[in-house]
């Protein structure tokens, strides 16, 4: 077996860049998400655009409605050092 080598990052990505590439992955509009959460558009539209910030139970409440882990949208750039790496 060839050793594992991570891939490059090729891009940074933001909380907010997070949430919308995946509600856009799940092709859902930002007031089929505001129903499906509970959340207003306009607060959608504001975490997406980055003029305020995510929190942990919005998160929660993402990731339910996106089905991923929240913490996939409230650290999408993190890594996990390849020593720890399962």
């Amino acid at each position: 077996m060839k050793a594992f080598r991570p891939a490059k990052k090729r891009v940074e990505v933001s909380v907010g860049e997070s949430v919308r590439i995946l509600r856009e992955l799940q092709e859902l509009s930002q007031s089929q998400l505001s129903e499906l959460t509970g959340i207003p558009q306009a607060t959608i539209s504001a975490i997406e655009n980055g003029r305020i910030n995510l929190g942990v139970e919005r998160a929660k409440t993402f990731a339910r409605a996106l089905k991923c882990h929240p913490a996939v949208l409230v650290f999408p750039g993190w890594e996990v050092p390849l020593e720890r790496a399962a």
